[in-house]
């Protein structure tokens, strides 16, 4: 339009953005502008100076139909979808749960719509029993975390053997894209930092907690939530006055300052050892728990942190329960003449160099009382593994006697030996324990003096001896023991008769490639029969849990505690400790792989033990009181074992039973002691303490 047509009360367009104006006055100042005094639809009045070059998107406003509705119909649908899904947890409250390829359960929704969200910000446990499905209620979070804006940058830290499920899971269910944090990341950082670069990332515990250099990288961006999985090895003690914080719990709480949401997740969040217990919880808050847990001073109520919901307690949307029946069988088996002898032979020799021992100091005090442990329990387990063991530590410390009579140096000089027991070995992962106990076992030694070493060796040449003929008689009655439950036992066939998948729990390498061998003989199938230990690699672990899951030939899963962490096996419903643990949180961890949702029938428990033998008699006590408690209780007292034992661990009841169990006062008070800890209105107290202020579905 042409400056010289623009006259008082036009309508033109061009001189507001997406606004027609009035022109009020138009005042030309000189040939090429004009000063336009106009009118918005506001009823502002405004001027603006006008030249030649505006000419061009200065036009007449022409009277329109305000709509004509002959847009693309589809793409004004699309923008409308996209809107409504962009504010949808304003009117959804539940937003997660129906963009999610889940069907969670009441107690997965209140756990994170009445527990997690309402938090600002978040610093909780979520310590739901094993198999209460914790990774589905961390993967909703987490949605309605995104959609609500409320989060960008992401971290779960896992332990090694659970990362890639970790990411499967959220992916598979949630539609979420993680990555694992793994070295070639680092090397192809365009920023030289990789975990500034993926706002969502997996990360293996321990490769972070031993790496100081990744924790600062790790730290350095912030997160918006940090989750732990398997948060019980985030752990700290108090040795007198000294307080000893893991490489775990240092990271823990280093990460804990450079993020605003935080969530450990744990089925065993309490060891039995209060102290502990609120060393954990100071991850949480450090002002709370800060200084040492002094009984009846520090006795805190922390269900404003926490969240714990027994399994007995949970129920589906009809209000059936969640979770079938667990039935646990206490199995005794007697000893044969020979086997006994030589568990009195071996018992003794261990007894002895306990004694020895306790002279020593430091470290190394520690490494042996730990290898003796270990070579009492490989006794416990089968005659093949306290056989090997026996062989692997005389060959061993013959190597050792030839290298100080040769005066080799740069060897282990003899007062020394490995440092490396840990304080407390409940801290270790079920792999960790492994390659320790192979270690430590063969080589840690209470002798100081090479005529020592020579009398020590002498011992294990005739022991050796003697386990080689037990192993040559054929003669193993707790094997016969599980032979008979395999093989005549109504629980281990379906109703077509076809044997049902059943998972065996041993604790050592040597009685997992025995049992091997001898289930093939008892099945004529070596195929039906898997082997998962602490040296498998993790893809092949992977492989053989998923043949176990799905291939119908498979029946048999022989396993050490390495299987028994975050691992779903709920296809099956019989398992067998075949070796029962010291530690007896362990014991509810391998439960919980068949017993978690998902379920359907009920699940048999069989412990097998020799009541005749010193550390037998009181494991025997305890399963018996397991066993009536549990009736009692209606299972649940699984889900407190760690904590029974809050004043000595079970650990320290089964050493003692050993070193002095032949005494009949010291059997009565070890007796006492587990029926202490067992007593039924002590687990009645520690249930009401565990169930957040006793909350039921």
């Amino acid at each position: 339009m042409k400056l010289e047509e623009i006259k008082s009360s036009l309508g033109l367009s061009g001189i507001e953005p997406s606004q027609i104006v009035t022109v009020v006055a138009a005042v030309p100042l000189g040939e090429d502008s004009v000063q336009l005094i106009y009118r918005t639809p506001d009823g502002a009045m405004k001027e603006r100076l006008l030249g030649r070059r505006d000419e061009v998107s200065v036009n007449v406003a022409t009277v329109e139909r305000p709509f004509s509705f002959d847009g693309d119909g589809a793409a004004f649908q699309l923008a409308c979808e996209a809107k409504r899904i962009d504010l949808a947890f304003l009117f959804d409250p539940m937003m997660a749960v129906h963009s999610s390829n889940v069907e969670p359960l009441p107690h997965q929704i209140t756990a994170v719509y009445e527990s997690l969200l309402p938090r600002q910000p978040l610093r909780f446990v979520l310590a739901d029993d094993p198999g209460a499905g914790k990774t589905i209620m961390a993967g909703l979070y987490i949605r309605e975390l995104i959609m609500r804006a409320d989060s960008h940058r992401i971290l779960i830290v896992a332990p090694g053997s659970l990362v890639e499920q970790w990411r499967d899971e959220i992916y598979e269910k949630f539609g979420l894209e993680f990555h694992v944090y793994s070295s070639l990341m680092a090397q192809t950082s365009p920023s030289g930092n990789p975990f500034d670069d993926y706002p969502r990332l997996i990360v293996r515990l321990d490769q972070i907690s031993r790496n100081e250099e990744l924790q600062d990288k790790i730290c350095a961006p912030g997160w918006d939530l940090a989750i732990f999985d398997e948060a019980h090895k985030l752990s700290a003690h108090y040795f007198g006055s000294n307080l000893e914080k893991t490489a775990r719990f240092r990271f823990a709480e280093n990460l804990g300052a450079h993020v605003r949401h935080l969530l450990l997740m744990t089925a065993t969040p309490h060891n039995g050892k209060e102290a502990d217990f609120q060393l954990f919880l100071s991850l949480l808050d450090s002002d709370r728990f800060y200084g040492k847990f002094r009984d009846g001073v520090h006795k805190v109520d922390a269900s404003d942190l926490m969240r714990r919901m027994v399994k007995e307690e949970l129920v589906k949307f009809d209000g059936t329960p969640l979770f079938p029946e667990r039935k646990a069988y206490t199995v005794n088996y007697e000893l044969s003449l020979i086997e006994a002898a030589l568990y009195e032979a071996v018992t003794h020799y261990v007894q002895t160099e306990m004694g020895k021992a306790d002279q020593l100091e430091g470290a190394r005090k520690g490494s042996v009382g730990f290898a003796l442990a270990t070579l009492q329990r490989r006794l416990a387990s089968s005659p093949e593994a306290i056989f090997q063991s026996l062989k692997r530590r005389r060959e061993r410390l013959e190597n050792r006697l030839r290298d100080e009579k040769l005066d080799i140096k740069g060897r282990h000089a003899l007062a020394e030996t490995y440092a490396g027991a840990p304080e407390d070995d409940d801290d270790l992962s079920a792999e960790e324990q492994e390659s320790l106990e192979e270690n430590l076992i063969d080589d840690a030694t209470a002798a100081k003096t090479v005529a020592e070493l020579e009398a020590e060796i002498i011992i294990l040449k005739g022991l050796e001896e003697q386990a080689k003929a037990v192993v040559a008689s054929g003669q193993d009655r707790k094997w016969d023991e599980l032979s008979r439950i395999l093989q005549n036992n109504p629980e281990m066939r379906d109703a077509s008769g076809r044997q049902r998948k059943i998972i065996i729990f041993s604790e050592h390498r040597d009685t997992l490639n025995y049992l091997q061998a001898r289930i093939a003989g008892v099945l004529g199938n070596p195929d039906a029969i898997v082997t998962i230990h602490g040296g498998t690699h993790r893809d092949e672990r992977r492989r053989l849990q998923a043949l176990f899951r799905s291939d119908p030939d498979v029946r048999v899963l022989v396993a050490t505690d390495a299987a028994g962490e975050g691992v779903n096996l709920q296809n099956a419903n019989l398992m067998v400790n075949y070796d029962l643990p010291w530690n007896p949180n362990r014991l509810e961890q391998r439960f919980g792989r068949i017993h978690r949702i998902g379920q359907t029938e009920v699940c048999h428990l069989w412990n097998l033990v020799a009541k005749e033998t010193r550390e037998g008699d009181v494991y025997h006590r305890l399963l018996i009181k397991l066993e009536v408690e549990s009736q009692a209780l209606h299972g649940r007292v699984f889900d407190i074992l760690g904590e029974v034992f809050e004043e000595t661990s079970l650990k320290d009841l089964l050493v003692e039973a050993i070193r002095y169990g032949d005494r009949p006062d010291v059997r009565a008070r070890l007796t006492q002691k587990i029926d202490k800890a067992l007593d039924h209105d002590h687990l009645k107290s520690l249930l009401n303490r565990n169930a957040l202020a006793q909350e039921t579905m």
